[in-house]
């Protein structure tokens, strides 16, 4: 479903979200930094992004699908962003920034610690100008402790903050989840984190700086992870698609050769999903009548509820365990989710207009708000597209500094 506003351009008049009249410069690069400041220009925040003039942010370049040259992974995470163009390891590049974070809420950065003091941009100097600014720090290891300066994607973030050693099959080596999932929570860290500052501002009238690292991030996901072991004496494993324990809840075969997840682990469920199955005494029978005595015997239990699936196509089982109040769900992949009468309903896919290129679906601006909705106002922009509309918008002096069309410090 195409939805209209999505192609609003920078300036044109249009219903602001949540964070309308706050400006967020964002420095950082490739995922983490970047996704925190998706999330805030979905909400409505003036996102300026500052790109190397040459390059750019190389999620320019990232993705398996490409159109015309131009990475679709970009489209998203680049979307409601300006572009702006200026070189931060050049004098003049870092005195435009400065100029331009001086009229901001929020600066986001996700370079390697360090690079900031090295550039004169760091928290002080830029405090000294504007001491209500919030800076959003994001980086591998955070800002402190012995690994401060070490490199850090989000695959180091997942392995040390024990992601990857739960995830997979228990027969071979840790897996990955299949998208960048480290750096998006960092993203989501530090974007909560913002927004935290942001509104402790109201009482102090001071910002303050946020420190979002990406292994803490994943850490932070990891339910009873540290106590299961500390006290409990318990190591989590893989398991593949179970948890340990919890039955019935597990991807069943059907019989058109799909996959469905049944989850119907919890007592009263579980009577509802015997009932559906034709066989309404598999919940009074003493082995499966608990939940502890289900998970004691998960094994032969999924085996019992995968002879039942296979006997309906996924459809059928859909239908059928919903009327029973089941919670059951296909295992979707995007042609699926085209054409779901729930994703339609909720818009949860748009269709968005990207300047002389047509069209392109995404997924859209989450959460959702009753009165002052997230929403795509545009597409990842070109690169430096925004640089002179911004600079004078700000009131920064880019006249004043001589040279600067030449030697492609800014563009």
């Amino acid at each position: 479903m195409e939805q209209d506003e999505a192609t609003t351009e920078p300036g044109e008049t249009s219903v602001g979200g949540p964070l309308e009249g706050v400006r967020v410069v964002e420095m950082g690069q490739l995922i983490a930094g970047p996704f925190c400041g998706q999330v805030l220009g979905d909400l409505g925040a003036e996102v300026i992004k500052i790109e190397e003039p040459r390059t750019g942010d190389p999620m320019r370049q990232w993705g398996q699908a490409r159109v015309e040259g131009d990475s679709l992974w970009w489209s998203v995470l680049g979307r409601n962003k300006k572009s702006v163009a200026l070189d931060l390891r050049d004098e003049r590049g870092q005195e435009l920034a400065r100029q331009l974070i001086a009229t901001a809420d929020i600066v986001i950065e996700n370079f390697r610690p360090g690079s900031l003091e090295k550039w004169g941009l760091n928290y002080d100097t830029l405090g000294a100008d504007n001491p209500g600014l919030i800076m959003v720090r994001v980086s591998g290891f955070g800002q402190t402790g012995p690994y401060a300066t070490r490199p850090g994607y989000g695959s180091i973030g997942e392995a040390m903050g024990g992601l990857r050693h739960v995830v997979g099959d228990p027969a071979q080596p840790p897996a990955r989840v299949g998208i960048s999932i480290g750096d998006s929570l960092a993203g989501m860290f530090a974007a909560l984190g913002a927004l935290a500052a942001l509104h402790e501002r109201t009482r102090s009238g001071r910002g303050q700086v946020v420190d979002a690292s990406i292994y803490e991030s994943v850490l932070g996901v990891m339910e009873a992870l540290v106590p299961d072991w500390t006290v409990g004496g318990v190591q989590r494993e893989r398991t593949g698609a179970i948890l340990p324990k919890i039955a019935p809840s597990n991807v069943y075969p059907t019989a058109d050769g799909q996959w469905v997840i049944v989850a119907a682990n919890q007592d009263t469920v579980f009577r509802r999903l015997a009932q559906a199955m034709g066989e309404p005494g598999l919940a009074d029978q003493e082995r499966f009548s608990t939940h502890a005595a289900r998970g004691e015997l998960q094994a032969e239990l999924d085996e019992i509820v995968a002879r039942f699936t296979l006997r309906h196509t996924a459809q059928e089982l859909i239908d059928l365990l919903n009327e029973h109040a089941v919670p059951v769900g296909k295992t979707f992949r995007v042609a699926d989710m085209l054409v779901d009468p729930q994703f339609q309903a909720r818009e949860s896919i748009v269709e968005v207009e990207r300047p002389d290129q047509g069209s392109i679906h995404m997924q859209n601006a989450f959460p959702r708000l009753s009165r002052t909705d997230s929403r795509i106002r545009w597409t990842g922009p070109t690169l430096g597209r925004h640089t002179d509309e911004v600079l004078q918008q700000a009131g920064v002096a880019a006249d004043r500094l001589p040279g600067l069309r030449e030697d492609g410090v800014i563009r």
